[in-house]
C-alpha cells in the first residue's frame, strides 16, 4: 500500500509543474500546449477518461477502507497503533488522489481557455484589419477627386 504514495506525490508535482507551465509563459509552453492538443486526438480522450474513471473508483474505494477504519476504532473504544497507521496512510493516498483528480481537470481547463483565447485573438487581429481596411476606403471615398 504505501508503494502508491510515491508515484502519487510524483504525480501531483508534475501536474502543478504543467500547471505552472500554462499559466506563465516558458519555453516549455508551446511543447506541453501541442502534448496536450495530440491527447485529445483519436483515442486520447477515452484513455484519459477511462483512467480518471479508474482512479476515482480507487479513491472511493480507498475512503471507503478510510471510514471501515474508522468506525472499528469507534466500535471497540480503543485505538490499535496499526489501525492508526493504515488509516493515516490510506487518507494520505486518498488526498493525494483527489488532489491529483483535481488538478488533472484544472490543467484541462486550462489548455481549454489557452486554446479560446488564442482563437479570439485570432479573430480580433482579423477584424481589426478589416475596420483598417473600411477605414481606409472611408477616408479615400470621402475625399474629394480631383477629377475637374
Amino acid at each position: 500500500m504505501t508503494m502508491m504514495i510515491q508515484p502519487l506525490f510524483a504525480l501531483v508535482f508534475l501536474e502543478v509543474v504543467v500547471i505552472l507551465t500554462l499559466i506563465f509563459k516558458t519555453p516549455l509552453r508551446k511543447p506541453i500546449l501541442m502534448a496536450l492538443d495530440r491527447s485529445k486526438q483519436g483515442r486520447g480522450p477515452v484513455i484519459f477518461k477511462s483512467t480518471g474513471g479508474t482512479l476515482f473508483v480507487v479513491l472511493v474505494s480507498i475512503l471507503f477502507n478510510v471510514t471501515l477504519l474508522q468506525n472499528r476504532a469507534t466500535d471497540s473504544g480503543t485505538v490499535n497503533p496499526t489501525d492508526q497507521v493504515l488509516f493515516a496512510t490510506q487518507l494520505l493516498e486518498a488526498s493525494l488522489l483527489g488532489f491529483s483528480l483535481f488538478l488533472a481537470l484544472v490543467i484541462d481547463r486550462l489548455h481549454y481557455y489557452i486554446k479560446e483565447l488564442r482563437v479570439l485573438r485570432k479573430t480580433l487581429e482579423g477584424e481589426k484589419k478589416t475596420n483598417q481596411i473600411r477605414e481606409v476606403e472611408n477616408i479615400a471615398s470621402k475625399s474629394p477627386s480631383k477629377s475637374s
